[in-house]
């Protein structure tokens, strides 16, 4: 690649620890590349290990948020907050996991116009308070929460996504992190009918 996919120092991948080397590997055969997240934040390893560990336990395990929510939520706070590598990175994961190629663009530039439900626009209009002005959620906003069917375990959820991916929208835009090409055709096509 001719452009830098961040400000700082990127590792070559011999000089990481094993571990972190292991993972980077393991995402490569996976997703046939590796996200230039993992090269970004490998430049403090404590940090990426600290990062991914956290990102994991918000975002691949069993929750009342199906996993093209939680994905939601990460494209409209990051919209919100100009985080360029968030909202094409998770756009392009959001598209795939809802199967749906219109979905991303909608919510990442006015989730309030996007073809979501009302639950889904109740969670959105939640997770944008909890980035952006967390001071102000009160037991009204919880509430309405509960009123769309939402647990306090799926309120948590909601609201750590957010404060979550508003850490990750201010690191990748301090470090300048240049999404990967890959990530802006993924899930752009529909689906075969046949598949």
């Amino acid at each position: 690649m001719d452009k830098p996919i961040s400000r700082f120092n990127v590792p070559a991948l011999d000089d990481l620890p094993d571990d972190i080397r292991e993972r980077i590997l393991a995402v490569q055969d996976k997703a046939g590349f590796v996200p230039n997240v993992f090269w970004a934040l490998a430049h403090r390893p404590d940090e990426f290990r600290a990062f991914f560990a956290y990102h994991d336990a918000l975002m691949e395990k069993p929750s009342g948020l199906t996993k093209g929510e939680r994905e939601m939520i990460v494209v409209a706070t990051s919209g919100i907050n100009q985080c360029q590598y968030c909202v094409v990175a998770h756009g392009a994961i959001l598209r795939i996991r809802e199967g749906n190629p219109l979905i991303a663009d909608q919510i990442a530039v006015n989730y309030r116009k996007a073809d979501i439900t009302p639950r889904q626009r109740a969670m959105l209009d939640f997770a944008v308070q909890v980035s952006n002005a967390a001071h102000m959620v009160g037991p009204e906003d919880h509430a309405r929460m509960a009123e769309h069917g939402f647990s306090d375990e799926d309120i948590w959820d909601i609201g750590a996504i957010a404060a979550f991916f508003a850490l990750s929208n201010r690191m990748a835009n301090l470090t300048s992190m240049r999404p990967n090409d890959e990530f802006y055709l993924m899930g752009r096509m529909p689906r075969d009918s046949e598949a």
